[in-house]
């Protein structure tokens, strides 16, 4: 239902009603912060608001720290359709005849394309092909383990057909270029003259070592934006690649974001709420947020928060360390922690209205064995979402200030509304918080140290 303010609010008495909240078509993200507000001092939370409200004037104007950097913005105020329509064409092509597509990126290279394909998964008409993911990590046998799934020949006894996408803007990140070139030399071998017509290179414009392989190995290229960094480049072809392939339609992704863009050109007054609220829960010595879901879909997608937050605001001493929890797996784990432990945390909590499974509990045919016959004919949506409220109720009274993003059901149209709303969010929080959202220069200091242990020449 919607408020004299024109929001959509949730009916019924409790912390919300996932079961009767009604559907429009301009509110497919809420954000519930009104329990939370309780642990902010009043005065704190209005100047912080106002606050906001100069930061997103400040990133709109281009004028802040890093602004050479809001490509992101601009792909979804001008879009490139027909890249959009070459990357889905390319997909489809590949989808006839390919077993498995292999991605090797880090970071944002891959973060991104991970959390769309797992959370839309159960939308894909089949498995085929497969996407895994290489080149985030250094670890020798698990690239082994790849390499022998990849010789294994599929049921029927054919050889499986392989397909590589490397992402890298300068072609030099250590972990990826090492899964690249083992990968690739496994691709020659096997397929001889024909490896570049299956192997894909997204990269910057120009310069680097990946492009330099395209100009002499003749590979296929996408381009990575010169002005979208790593962590925001999940609406390029960084991740629209392979979510095509997947077989998600990234047009509905896409423009899902771009609807988000327009709304919140508007109006982003919840938005602006959240970025003060977190703001304030910073200023007053929170040091960890727990970003969770109940839905297993969405376990990739905190990740990708995690990361979207921890890069852009973890610089001068400043910003809240972003944990992904995946409820109620979790529970078992940290819960004992977030329920009673030291009151130095927030949570956010990542909720899906609308089923994403109609499962529900057989009834015990009169017996009682297990002492569950109290959820005969119960869903898993419906128990999942008590667990839920359950675990809000508990965590509030416990003195942890607990958020909600509530999308109305999880589809590529909502994910992408969801994946602008957080990129918009991040740059106008971390603007608040008085630093660069953009950069990232702690990385850069792991990254001379490393070069410089392994006796790199090049260590920049």
């Amino acid at each position: 239902m919607r408020n004299e303010r024109g929001v959509c609010s949730f009916v019924n008495s409790g912390l919300f009603d996932i079961q009767n909240i009604q559907i429009e078509i301009d509110c497919m993200i809420r954000i519930e912060i009104r329990k939370a507000e309780q642990f902010v001092d009043s005065s704190a939370y209005q100047k912080a608001k106002e606050g906001a409200a100069v930061a997103l004037k400040q990133l709109r104007s281009g004028k802040g720290a890093g602004s050479e950097w809001l490509g992101w913005r601009r792909i979804l105020s001008m879009p490139d359709e027909a890249e959009l329509e070459r990357i889905q064409t390319d997909a489809e092509v590949i989808r006839q005849d390919t077993d498995i597509l292999v991605v090797c990126g880090i970071g944002g290279s891959y973060l991104g394309a991970r959390a769309v394909i797992e959370a839309l998964n159960g939308l894909r008409p089949d498995n085929k092909p497969e996407v895994l993911f290489t080149g985030h990590h250094m670890g020798g046998r698990d690239i082994e383990q790849l390499i022998d799934y990849l010789e294994k020949p599929r049921d029927d006894g054919e050889p499986k057909s392989v397909r590589v996408n490397v992402i890298s803007k300068s072609g030099s990140t250590l972990e990826t270029a090492l899964a690249f070139r083992t990968l690739r030399q496994w691709m020659e071998q096997r397929y001889g003259e024909q490896v570049s017509e299956r192997i894909f290179v997204t990269t910057g414009p120009e310069g680097g070592v990946l492009n330099r392989m395209v100009v002499d190995k003749g590979y296929r290229k996408y381009t990575i934006p010169e002005d979208v960094g790593g962590r925001f480049s999940v609406l390029t072809p960084v991740g629209l690649f392979p979510v095509a392939v997947a077989g998600i339609d990234i047009q509905t992704l896409f423009y899902g974001a771009a609807s988000m863009y327009e709304k919140l050109e508007k109006s982003a007054d919840e938005l602006l709420q959240y970025a003060a609220f977190r703001y304030c829960m910073q200023d007053a010595g929170k040091s960890v947020d727990v970003i969770g879901s109940f839905d297993p879909e969405l376990s990739a997608f905190t990740r990708w928060v995690q990361q979207l937050l921890g890069e852009s605001e973890g610089k001068e001493g400043k910003g809240i360390f972003p944990v992904p929890a995946a409820y109620s797996t979790d529970l078992h784990s940290i819960g004992q922690m977030v329920q009673q432990g030291r009151r130095n945390l927030i949570e956010t909590l990542l909720v899906v209205s609308a089923p994403t499974s109609s499962l529900k509990i057989a009834k015990g045919g009169g017996t009682s064995e297990d002492g569950l016959e109290y959820l005969d004919g119960k869903s898993f949506h419906e128990i999942n979402y008590h667990a839920l409220e359950g675990t809000v109720e508990a965590h509030l009274e416990g003195g942890v200030p607990v958020i909600l993003i509530i999308l109305e059901r999880l589809n590529a149209q909502n994910l992408g509304e969801l994946i602008y709303f957080y990129e918009l969010f991040t740059a106008v929080y971390v603007y608040l918080l008085g630093v660069n959202p953009f950069d990232q220069p702690g990385v850069e200091e792991y990254k001379k140290a490393m070069y410089r242990k392994l006796g790199s020449r090049n260590n920049d």
